[in-house]
């Protein structure tokens, strides 16, 4: 799928072996750099809407997560703490030393890691519509009343957590899955177009693309164990809560306000998929944050 920057030109996809995996990224822009997480199931092609918003003033990073899109579906490593090693050491091998991280849903957990294991290359992050494992997100898992009538029911992280009946149930329904389970989170389902869904189907058909995106779900108790150890030591660098209103709502401030100490919040009448349902407010609120502290 073709990605732009904001003069309209075509952003090259590239590949780098970095902390033992091939991972699949594009780079834009000019200025300070800002890497950009997506979550799950999306690849780095979310982001395409909210790209040309930042290449005026920053290059701008976007991987494809270890395991999916296009990067290398590795047989191991899906703890949010390798992860995010994967991440520095690809910022490292494109000599960068000192930047801005902006992640959302698994993308969030995973520049939560970052910023709390590399701290002194992290000028700020934001942190976007995500609870860490260990801080509320297996309660959202629950089979209870309130959560099956608040629609943000995460039913799904005990069902990937099953070792191979998600592969097996999934396989050769992937457009009928996905589709649904994205446009699901949204507010505005139309936001999410068929070019997308295209894309996200694309790669999670691909040979261990499905295993791939199960194996994040079931390191998720060892997430929690990561993630309640690095808070022990709060992250100080500038923090920006992103969330939807209607979706994780005030959760995503109050674990944010858990892990970090100097956190600013901005939330928006959308549904879990901010970037494409509103990438231009949402890039807004990042150009505002980011003027806050040069690296």
């Amino acid at each position: 799928m073709t990605v732009v920057d904001h003069r309209g030109q075509t952003v090259r996809a590239q590949r780098a072996t970095v902390n033992g995996v091939r991972l699949h990224y594009r780079v834009a822009g000019d200025g300070d750099p800002v890497l950009l997480l997506h979550g799950v199931p999306k690849t780095s092609y979310y982001w395409r809407k909210v790209l040309p918003h930042l290449t005026p003033q920053y290059t701008v990073v976007m991987p494809d997560m270890r395991g999916l899109g296009d990067s290398e579906h590795a047989e191991s490593g899906y703890d949010m703490a390798t992860i995010a090693d994967d991440f520095a050491a690809l910022m490292a091998h494109l000599g960068h030393d000192r930047y801005r991280v902006v992640g959302e849903d698994w993308g969030a957990a995973a520049a939560y890691q970052l910023a709390a294991r590399h701290r002194q290359h992290v000028v700020q992050l934001v942190y976007q519509e995500m609870i860490l494992s260990g801080f509320g997100l297996e309660d959202y898992s629950f089979l209870t009343a309130e959560n099956v009538a608040s629609y943000v029911w995460l039913w799904h992280i005990n069902f990937y957590a099953v070792p191979e009946f998600p592969e097996m149930l999934i396989a050769g329904h992937e457009r009928e899955y996905f589709s649904y389970f994205i446009k699901h989170e949204a507010q505005d389902a139309t936001a999410i177009g068929e070019d997308a869904i295209d894309e996200y189907v694309r790669c999670y058909s691909s040979p261990g693309g499905l295993r791939a995106m199960a194996n994040i779900y079931r390191a998720t108790l060892t997430d929690a164990e990561q993630n309640r150890e690095a808070a022990k030591t709060p992250l100080e660098m500038p923090v920006l809560a992103v969330a939807s209103e209607p979706f994780i709502g005030a959760d995503n401030e109050r674990v944010c306000r858990e892990v970090a100490t100097n956190v600013t919040t901005v939330s928006f009448p959308y549904g879990h998929q901010l970037a494409e349902e509103c990438p231009d407010d949402l890039a807004a609120a990042y150009l505002d944050f980011f003027s806050g502290g040069t690296p």
